[in-house]
């Protein structure tokens, strides 16, 4: 049934991208760089990146690459600091890509996209959410959106669960960007609604002890908790105040919005909410063709993480065969490529996984309809999945005014 369904899906979206039904044998591959954490406590979020590249790479190479021209992806690893990230742009940049996939983390983005603002290499930002993100250069964009539109929907939807919240708790690894800057969303949203903001606990994403930070708040009865931070250090902190006797709901950041949380947290992880940029369950031609692979290979749904980075591969892809319909790559130099090839990008629309996307003149991503998942974990206390409860749909035209994150 889905081989039936995969080999339906790319015939007809060859024929809307006009591509080729097979590539070339001797055609030269057009490099894009993946540059993304693989090791470091970054890796629960990066490998899921890798894991939605490749898929793209693979899924687009299938109905021809770039008209006959296979698409090779140059995959490195950022770790999760900004060294990391800096080290693996100068590499893919090096090694001749038309534009870059990266990096994982906001912090990391404001450290390594000036490297390729300054060599006019186009990035494609899948998961840096933090405000500023685009007006690093001329060459950023994301298909990543900001968390000011993103997050407030997950402390909505936990009012819709229990309109009897009023005592708001906060947690936030202070030491990351994306947290940081989430978390001023997370606030301001907390205000908004009229909640009372108790004492904001700080902490490291290098943490696994967070006793203090939770008997701090425990005596003022809260009814709602929100945790920002990643999936390693947020899901400790989560089953510890499962663990010292908090009951009340709670809201995780996208730093926790991933199955790799489930054996952190485990049963722990049970009832969580957190607000999605994407859904497996859209229903567009290449998502249903994504999902089927993604889950072919992994065994279960995929996620944002996952789903953002083949939009990242997809914008390049269709952007390449637009400038290759309309002026021909074979008539461009490298750094002619790059820059062509950053001007039609921002300038196409396209039907990814996440649906319906655009860019601003700026590279910020235009986007209608967000989400809101509730972890629910299976019997085993190992296992679970993200059930979809809330669907909001927006018009995303502008980086909005409001705190930042990724």
């Amino acid at each position: 049934m889905k081989k039936s369904f995969f080999a339906v899906s790319s015939v007809s979206l060859a024929l809307m991208l006009g591509v080729g039904a097979a590539i070339a044998q001797d055609a030269e591959p057009i490099r894009i760089g993946v540059a993304v954490a693989q090791t470091s406590n970054v890796a629960l979020l990066g490998q899921e990146q890798v894991i939605g590249a490749e898929i793209a790479a693979q899924y687009f190479n299938d109905l021809g690459g770039i008209n006959g021209r296979p698409i090779e992806l140059v995959i490195q690893d950022t770790a999760g600091d900004e060294a990391g990230a800096i080290n693996a742009f100068n590499t893919v940049i090096a090694e001749g890509v038309v534009g870059i996939v990266g990096p994982t983390l906001s912090q990391q983005a404001f450290a390594a996209d000036p490297i390729a603002e300054a060599a006019r290499v186009p990035v494609i930002a899948p998961s840096n959410t933090a405000r500023g993100i685009p007006e690093i250069g001329a060459y950023i964009a994301r298909v990543s959106a900001p968390v000011a539109l993103v997050a407030p929907n997950a402390v909505r939807t936990a009012l819709e669960f229990d309109p009897e919240i009023q005592r708001v708790a906060v947690f936030f690894a202070q030491n990351d960007a994306f947290a940081t800057s989430e978390t001023g969303t997370f606030q301001e949203t907390v205000t908004a609604l009229g909640l009372e903001l108790l004492p904001v606990q700080t902490f490291q994403t290098t943490d696994t002890d967070f006793t203090t930070q939770i008997t701090n708040i425990l005596p003022l009865n809260p009814d709602l908790a929100i945790v920002s931070g990643l999936a390693a250090d947020g899901g400790n902190l989560v089953r510890q105040l499962r663990e010292l006797g908090y009951e009340g709901l709670i809201v995780g950041g996208n730093g926790l919005n991933t199955a790799n949380i489930f054996p952190v947290c485990q049963a722990f992880c049970d009832g969580i909410l957190i607000a999605q940029a994407y859904s497996y369950s859209y229903e567009n031609e290449v998502n249903s063709a994504f999902r089927d692979i993604y889950f072919e290979q992994q065994g279960k749904e995929p996620p944002q993480f996952s789903g953002q980075a083949f939009a990242g591969v997809q914008v390049f892809v269709e952007a390449l065969i637009e400038l290759d319909n309309t002026v021909g790559l074979d008539t461009l130099d490298l750094a002619a490529t790059r820059d062509q090839l950053n001007t039609t990008l921002l300038g196409l629309t396209y039907d990814t996984p996440l649906g319906v996307i655009s860019f601003t003149p700026e590279g910020e991503i235009n986007q209608g309809t967000f989400y809101v998942a509730q972890i629910s974990m299976n019997e085993d206390g190992q296992t679970g999945s993200f059930v979809f409860v809330n669907t909001i749909d927006v018009t995303a035209e502008a980086t909005p005014e409001a705190t930042p994150a990724s």
